[in-house]
């Protein structure tokens, strides 16, 4: 599989798949916690409050894992890992980005001074469980 297939293949997870997990790291041990996700290219971004244990270890820690895809149907199904470094974003610009109603459950609005968006960058990706010689890794 060509490095253009297999990017076009893990924007296609992406695209369909909203929610996964994230993992950060404290103490040196892994915590996990599924998350919302939106997408521009490659680049995730979150949702989440700035009084969470995760923006804390974020701060100390911006190494980040993230599966999405996964949709437990069975076996085989496709899903990517994704390896990054999150920031937490605080922009107004960032929050209208990916603002939605659903999100009125945890917050006021765009602009609430709780909300924040951590973005994520990938610095490596792996498609998981395709037909084709799975892992396959995408090149960044």
């Amino acid at each position: 599989m060509s490095q253009n297939e297999v990017k076009e293949q893990v924007l296609k997870v992406l695209d369909e798949s909203k929610v996964g997990t994230l993992a950060t790291v404290k103490d040196n041990k892994p915590y996990s916690r599924y998350m919302t996700y939106y997408h521009e290219d490659l680049v995730l971004y979150t949702p989440t409050s700035k009084k969470t244990e995760k923006t804390d270890e974020i701060e100390e820690n911006p190494n980040v894992h993230i599966l999405l895809g996964y949709e437990g149907e069975g076996y085989g199904d496709t899903f990517v890992e994704i390896e990054g470094k999150a920031s937490i974003e605080q922009s107004e610009g960032y929050k209208k980005k990916i603002w939605n109603d659903h999100m009125k459950n945890w917050f006021d609005g765009p602009e609430d001074p709780n909300l924040v968006v951590l973005k994520i960058e990938p610095v490596g990706i792996r498609l998981m469980n395709n037909e084709e010689d799975s892992p396959q890794t995408l090149d960044l």
